[in-house]
């Protein structure tokens, strides 16, 4: 069953107007971009089946993702890149790109829903953090809902620029056939430096850089 809009109508009921869901993906990847998203959805044009993108296939998440994106007040995607991820912890980068998603909605949010159970620093308005909310909130699942679809296409960029690790299938998280390709080549240039799942292996670095 898709997630409904109770909580975001019990904040139209209060007198809020601008009601953003916020999440993010790839906290768990060894490899690329934290990325989030922020939706205001217009609850008088919500499109259908909305819900968690993990629960949904790659086909249904790209036709939701198109029509929030046509249908939404506003929407933003951020992403915080695997150097800033390792230079301020995976937790933090998080945060971050949730923040600023939020930030850069126009018009502004007046609240926020958040994914998870940790507030998001340094935003004006007031929010909840609401454990597994991207079942629960309609906003937040269309959140989730772009910010899947956004890393996935940037880890199939990925893919094509990297060879051998098949990003654009395991979008970077620790299957075993990631796990044995960093084995094999070593760390890319956009892994994770810090994970355990890469540290095992800093002996064979591959040290390319980003083109």
């Amino acid at each position: 069953m898709a997630c409904d809009a109770i909580f975001e109508k019990r904040l139209l009921a209060s007198g809020h107007r601008f009601i953003a869901g916020a999440d993010e993906v790839g906290r768990g990847a060894l490899a690329g971009p934290v990325v989030a998203a922020a939706v205001i959805l217009n609850l008088d044009e919500l499109p259908e089946r909305i819900d968690d993108s993990k629960k949904l296939s790659r086909a249904l998440r790209e036709r939701l993702e198109d029509e929030i994106r046509r249908r939404a007040r506003a929407f933003s995607v951020v992403r915080i890149e695997h150097t800033e991820i390792d230079r301020i912890n995976i937790h933090r980068a998080s945060l971050l790109a949730m923040g600023r998603a939020v930030k850069a909605l126009q018009p502004e949010a007046d609240y926020v829903l958040i994914d998870g159970k940790y507030e998001v620093p340094h935003i004006s308005c007031p929010q909840t953090a609401i454990v597994k909310g991207d079942g629960l909130s309609v906003s937040i699942a269309a959140a989730s809902i772009m910010a899947k679809v956004a890393r996935d296409r940037w880890m199939k960029e990925y893919d094509e620029r990297y060879p051998g690790y098949d990003f654009a299938s395991h979008a970077g998280y620790a299957t075993r056939r990631h796990l044995e390709a960093i084995a094999r080549l070593g760390p890319s240039a956009i892994h994770r430096r810090t994970f355990r799942g890469v540290q095992y292996y800093q002996a064979s670095l591959n040290l390319r850089t980003e083109e």
